[in-house]
């Protein structure tokens, strides 16, 4: 249904807000959902992550929950401009919380927003759900992901910042709830991504899959399909023993749809649980059953289980609304506005592929800025004639959604650079371009490839054409960025595993010009790629696999490959795009 996947997220957030008019606006500009009734005078309460899961996040920004939601690309956590100006709009002086699921991309863009926002003098503190318990052992629940939980994590924090509380206890009192919350997921068939032609993984008929992520992620056993009461009975002694629950603990719990599993097969799912429950002198305080935290079309559901005490229970009464979510009853006191104030029309400003064009024929010897700004253009070409299979390889590992940022990024390149002109250093186009892709990507490889091109060039005196030891330089420049802000380093399953052998080689055949240094570059980045088959992935969503993720190759890897070799056949004369 989607005509254009880069626009689509914006046309899902304008349908949302044509649709609530009475009780929100959107950034103009901005894929950011602001609740016109949000706090004042209190802390606020700003969530955020990738879209493609909804109602989360935009179903609980409302009365008694968050103010403000800042949305991603699809599967792709926001970037951090979008989120900084989320929390400015509703920021009212006694400071602001972010709460967002623990994923790689969203931990990097939400620190950074953090940054920009204390620079500017707004108080920050965030909390990470990580109620995933299948995506890592205990010893690593830092790591695990935030999927379902979330919802009960977003619901105690609104009703605490009602209450007027303070940012620290705001923050206390969150982070205990999301302490208390585990879910596990089960997963029947798989979703399609908005401009992926396959499903993220592939799941047989007769099949199931225990613990599978929201992005479909794998999980920890995948066994033929059983009843309802045999599924049910395995994921409520995988909780039961993450929880240590005892008889007589108070809980509440969350029965959710993936996507498309009907609301018929899911109260069936809580009828088996709540047998099993009150056999074991549980009390069930609440329970919610439908589709709460989605991921397109996927088959399945997840558990989540919540434990509260006094304290807890006391926010957890306390009335919220949302045309997705509400407990109680909440007075309403937004009054009708006139819908002309919401519309806006959604534009498709996608470039078409110009002309690329070299100052010669034959190997360039340097690159003047009319040369980097075609070879730049000429590689974001490449990587999104190559989408399908980054797509292909990051499916197998992660999620499917590297090829998509890529590509999106490299379209809003290519948009920049278009209406770049008059410039007189090349190092600047590498800046926009980076710029670019940091503010569009979302997601780590939004903040991690942005630097690739934005850390090298930044701060460099202007100049009009690039040498081999200009360009080795300034790849050095942006490796040390890069292992800085993402921490990885050589062996860790990442884009460094390319980039860091990209610089040796570049700085070892600098003074050999610039096709050889890039021949010699390539073959290093090939050789990373084929080299990453070999580790265990220690960041982003391969994390959780281990050992099964031992003979695949990274996609940010793939991508650096590209990359390379993009400037390398722009070089030598040898366009295939």
């Amino acid at each position: 249904m989607n005509k254009d996947i880069e626009n689509s997220v914006e046309e899902m957030l304008s349908g949302y807000v044509y649709a609530y008019n009475r009780y929100y606006k959107k950034l103009k500009d901005e894929n950011s959902i602001i609740y016109k009734g949000h706090r004042k005078d209190k802390v606020a309460i700003v969530i955020g992550g990738g879209s493609g899961h909804e109602p989360l996040f935009t179903g609980y920004c409302g009365a008694g929950l968050a103010d403000a939601v800042a949305c991603g690309n699809i599967c792709a956590s926001p970037n951090p401009k979008l989120i900084f100006d989320t929390a400015k709009e509703v920021d009212q002086g006694k400071g602001v919380l972010f709460i967002y699921g623990c994923y790689a991309g969203d931990n990097l863009n939400f620190d950074m927003a953090e940054y920009l926002c204390n620079s500017a003098g707004i108080k920050t503190k965030n909390v990470r759900v990580q109620d995933d318990f299948s995506s890592a052992p205990k010893e690593r629940k830092y790591d695990r992901r935030g999927i379902a939980g979330d919802v009960f994590v977003f619901k105690i924090a609104g009703a605490v910042a009602d209450a007027g509380e303070s940012l620290e206890e705001v923050h206390r009192i969150t982070s205990k709830a999301r302490d208390n919350v585990s879910t596990i997921g089960l997963a029947t068939s798989p979703a399609t991504l908005p401009g992926n032609d396959k499903p993220t993984f592939e799941l047989e008929d007769d099949e199931m899959e225990y613990g599978m992520g929201l992005h479909g992620e794998p999980g920890i056993e995948r066994t033929k399909l059983v009843d309802a009461e045999t599924i049910v009975d395995r994921m409520y002694s995988e909780i039961k023993k993450e929880m240590d629950l005892k008889k007589g603990d108070e809980v509440c719990v969350l029965i959710n749809g993936l996507g498309s599993t009907p609301l018929f097969e899911l109260n069936i799912v809580y009828y088996n649980l709540y047998r099993l429950m009150h056999k074991d002198g549980l009390k069930v305080h609440d329970a919610d059953v439908g589709s709460y935290c989605t991921c397109m079309e996927m088959g399945g559901f997840s558990i989540s289980v919540f434990r509260i005490d006094e304290e807890l229970k006391k926010y957890y009464d306390m009335p919220c609304f949302s045309p997705y979510y509400a407990k109680g009853s909440y007075v309403n006191h937004i009054t009708e506005s006139d819908d002309s104030e919401n519309f806006f029309e959604v534009k498709n400003e996608n470039v078409e592929n110009e002309s690329i064009e070299r100052s010669k024929s034959g190997v360039l010897e340097t690159l003047n800025v009319s040369d980097t700004k075609n070879m730049l253009l000429y590689i974001a070409n490449k990587i999104i004639s190559n989408k399908p299979y980054l797509t292909e390889v990051d499916s197998k590992i992660g999620d499917g959604d590297h090829g998509i940022g890529m590509a999106l990024g490299m379209e809003k390149v290519k948009k920049v650079l278009h209406k770049l002109n008059g410039v007189d250093s090349a190092y600047k186009l590498f800046e926009e371009a980076g710029n670019a892709m940091l503010m569009s990507m979302g997601g780590a490889s939004g903040v991690i490839f942005g630097s690739m091109y934005l850390a090298g060039a930044k701060d460099k005196a202007p100049k009009a054409s690039l040498t081999a030891f200009d360009l080795a330089d300034m790849e050095e420049k942006s490796l040390n960025s890069v292992v800085e802000i993402g921490h990885a380093g050589l062996g860790d399953k990442t884009m460094v595993d390319a980039l860091h052998p990209v610089v040796i080689a570049m700085k070892n055949n600098a003074d050999k010009g610039l096709l050889e240094m890039l021949l010699a570059a390539e073959e290093a980045a090939r050789t990373g790629v084929e080299n990453t088959k070999k580790y265990v992935a220690k960041f982003g969503r391969a994390k959780s696999l281990g050992k099964r993720a031992v003979g695949f190759q990274d996609a940010g890897a793939t991508s650096v490959y590209l990359i390379i070799q993009g400037m390398r056949e722009f070089v030598e004369g040898k366009l295939e795009v």
